[in-house]
């Protein structure tokens, strides 16, 4: 299993390693202690969750309070999507950078996405299929969103005409989120990143 840490601070991309032959393939796609390591403290899972999406479906950008946030550890077990993680950590080096990975069936990559930051994904097939690893369970009062639309992220969604839930559509813009408070601090999340490694 590789670990390799994305432009955005804390957020990795990890690929396992698949072992197939003619009967199928198998892979070990979440390992308890590699991630601990790498991240420097276990991931506290809290709930599992199953999204199924059709072609061109943009969900995101979805975030929450820190402390406790929402982590997230997310593969595509079936079709593909491009999952995107934005930092929206206000004060952070990299605020309002976005990055894409490829998630699919086939090379069986996963992301890990720590507290503060927005994860979003567009369906790049039918029946994209993605499953989450979380170390909170879901809080509606303390989960928001972001526009995925909005052209101060400017992210390149790869669908002719991107499919938005009504929630989605209705969140706020960054300007909006920065302007009302919304956004977690850089501070906050790394303090509260450093309290786990101390439990």
């Amino acid at each position: 299993m590789k670990f390799l840490e994305l432009s955005i601070e804390g957020a990795f991309e990890i690929t396992p390693q698949v072992h197939g032959d003619a009967r199928g393939h198998f892979t070990e796609w979440y390992r308890f202690d590699e991630l601990a390591e790498v991240v420097g403290h276990p991931l506290n899972l809290a709930q599992a969750n199953l999204s199924l999406s059709a072609k061109d479906v943009v969900r995101g950008i979805h975030f929450a309070d820190v402390p406790p946030g929402q982590a997230k550890y997310v593969t595509c077990t079936r079709g593909a999507v491009l999952d995107v993680i934005v930092d929206l950590r206000v004060g952070s080096p990299t605020f309002g950078r976005w990055e894409g990975v490829r998630l699919d069936d086939t090379e069986r990559k996963a992301v890990y996405i720590p507290e503060g930051l927005g994860h979003g994904f567009c369906a790049l097939t039918d029946d994209a299929t993605l499953t989450y690893l979380c170390s909170a369970t879901y809080n509606p009062t303390g989960e928001h969103g972001v526009h995925p639309l909005d052209p101060d992220l400017d992210i390149e969604w790869p669908a002719g005409a991107p499919q938005l839930s009504a929630r989605d559509a209705a969140a706020p813009s960054l300007k909006e989120a920065i302007a009302t408070g919304l956004l977690p601090t850089y501070e906050a999340c790394k303090a509260y990143t450093a309290s786990l490694g101390e439990r």
